[in-house]
């Protein structure tokens, strides 16, 4: 390494180590999808970024989404996929689809990565020590939308599974599939259950990774920095519309419940996450209460 790049670097770890030392200690809840949970580069980079979180001190919980990857097991199986109102109708036969996906191939393999980068990861879903209940997402069926069958929304959620492999320095990476009180199992989106976990761990950050910059102003802008109440107006004009609204909700919710900031970024920019924690510049659209 020359001189100028052992300076730069130098200069990194300084404008990180404020960061480092408010974050340690703290929880920051990370939504993991989009491209950054398929591009396998940014794979890697996203499990390292994780790793690094966790060995100066800071408590990642990742909660990852795989509704692309359930699609095309389902295609494989010859069973079509059906959407009402952007949400997958899931009966039982694509609930056991959704389980052995989320469950199974997505969330071991993300397990894998962070283990291979120098983690001590966990996979658990919703079901693993009563993690996630959860009820059946109520619909306006008698308005002719139709049931979204397994579809489920939290209705509570016990931390004490993920607070026992946080003290024993593991990372726990959670698939969103709820249990209801007759011990159905139901698939519940993974902004919702990402912003509903931080909220009941009193986490300092929800971290939400998209396909896109982030929230985006009339002019197409990126908005760095936006308020609930900033929020709600654009909401009302239109300006905030199509799927960034449940994103948008989600973290309002999460501010809301206590929860110090919730940030809104594009998983497709390498070491997104670590970019937001640790640089006076950040990443994305932050949400503040």
């Amino acid at each position: 390494m020359d001189h100028t790049a052992a300076t730069h670097a130098a200069d990194v770890l300084i404008e990180a180590l404020p960061y480092i030392q408010r974050f340690t200690g703290k929880t920051v809840v990370i939504k993991y999808g989009g491209n950054a949970m398929i591009d396998d580069h940014l794979k890697r980079s996203f499990a390292r970024d994780i790793v690094l979180m966790k060995h100066v001190g800071i408590n990642p919980v990742v909660v990852h989404g795989g509704g692309p990857q359930i699609g095309r097991l389902l295609e494989r199986l010859g069973k079509e996929s059906r959407f009402i109102g952007g949400m997958r109708v899931t009966d039982n036969e694509t609930m056991d689809v959704v389980e052995m996906v989320l469950g199974g191939l997505v969330n071991k393999e993300i397990v894998n990565l962070i283990n291979q980068q120098g983690g001590r990861a966990v996979g658990l879903t919703g079901k693993d020590g009563g993690l996630i209940r959860a009820r059946k997402l109520q619909t306006r069926a008698s308005a002719g939308e139709g049931d979204l069958g397994q579809v489920g929304e939290v209705s509570s959620i016990d931390p004490a599974v993920v607070h026992m492999l946080d003290s024993g320095d593991f990372i726990p990476v959670i698939a969103p599939i709820g249990v209801g009180e007759d011990g159905a199992a139901y698939n519940i989106n993974a902004d919702l259950v990402a912003g509903k976990i931080a909220a009941i761990l009193g986490a300092d950050k929800l971290i939400l990774l998209t396909n896109t910059r982030g929230v985006l102003g009339g002019q197409g802008e990126l908005l760095t920095s936006v308020s609930a109440r900033e929020v709600a107006a654009m909401v009302a004009d239109g300006t905030i519309h199509g799927g960034m609204l449940p994103k948008i909700e989600c973290a309002l919710d999460a501010v809301n419940s206590g929860v110090k900031t919730a940030t809104i970024m594009d998983g497709r920019v390498e070491h997104a996450v670590l970019m937001e924690l640790f640089t006076d510049q950040g990443v994305g659209t932050q949400i503040r209460g």
